[in-house]
Formats: C-alpha cells, sequence, structure tokens
C-alpha cells in the first residue's frame, strides 16, 4: 500500500523505540537527496509533504481509533525538512554543497525533535486536533521553530 509506505516514510516509523526520531533520521538522507536540485525544488518538494503527508495520514488511520500512530513518521519528515530550508537556501547562496554545512543539519535535528517533544504553544496547540491537520501542522509548526533556531544559531556562528 502506497499510503503506508509515505507514511511511515519507507516504513522507517515501524522502527522501536522512538519511530519519530527513526522517521526524522530517515528524513534525513531523503532531504540531501531533494536537496541536490537545488533550493527552489527543494521548497517544492518540502510544500508538496503537506498534501502529500495529509493525504496518507487519512489514508493509514481510516476507521482507527488513534488519529495519530506513532508508525506515522511523514509528518517528522515534513518538521525537519522545514527545519532545514534555511540550510539549504544558505549553502546555494554560499555555492558550496549542502552537506558542507554539516553543523546546520546537526541543528535543524536536534531542534526539531526537541520541539515536536517538548511542544511549546504553538505546536502543543496543533498537537491537539484530532485529526490529519493536527498530524501534519504539529510537526510544521515545530519545524519553522527548529528553522528560526537554525537561522539564528548560524548567525551567531558567523559572528564569532
Amino acid at each position: 500500500m502506497i499510503a503506508k509506505l509515505v507514511a511511515t516514510v519507507l516504513y522507517s516509523g515501524l522502527l522501536k523505540p522512538a519511530p519519530g526520531t527513526w522517521g526524522t533520521l530517515a528524513a534525513l538522507p531523503l532531504a540531501w537527496l531533494a536537496a541536490q536540485g537545488g533550493p527552489l525544488v527543494f521548497t517544492a518538494l518540502t510544500a508538496l509533504m503537506v498534501p502529500l503527508g495529509y493525504w496518507a495520514t487519512v489514508e493509514v488511520t481510516k476507521g482507527a481509533a488513534d488519529h495519530d500512530p506513532g508508525e506515522v513518521v511523514i509528518d517528522e519528515l515534513l518538521g525537519v525538512w522545514i527545519a532545514l530550508l534555511p540550510v539549504v537556501w544558505g549553502a546555494a547562496r554560499a555555492g558550496v554543497e549542502v552537506e558542507r554545512l554539516w553543523p546546520g543539519w546537526i541543528a535543524a535535528f536536534v531542534l526539531f525533535r526537541l520541539f515536536d517533544i517538548w511542544k511549546p504553544g504553538p505546536v502543543g496547540w496543533m498537537d491537539r486536533r484530532s485529526d490529519a491537520w493536527g498530524v501534519m501542522l504539529d510537526d510544521a509548526v515545530a519545524g519553522v521553530m527548529a528553522a528560526v533556531g537554525v537561522i539564528l544559531l548560524a548567525g551567531l556562528a558567523h559572528a564569532l
């Protein structure tokens, strides 16, 4: 089933423990691959993950009592890709390969997981929705917060 493959990010969401962390880790090489097309392609693919993730989440949770099962990690992919947007655009602006900005990759991963687990403010508000939009939007908001953190850390690092 295609929806399960998408929702679990190539079945990484089936790994235990911490399927969200496994899904986020699985999203990183996929992000690198998507980033090879440049920042516009990466941004477009990130935006495409919203309807694709929503569809996959709706499909795999049809008839289930749990609207946000742990195995659904396409939302983690969306969130960490949003967190990586400043890294991909920064690499393009600097004219370097995206992997050269490896500290940004680490910051995006760590900050995204922090905000996704902690669920501060608007992340928690979105998480309290009991539908597929809530599944996707809490991680999107965590990704935006992580992206801001990545930008702030990059600014700090380059100021030193």
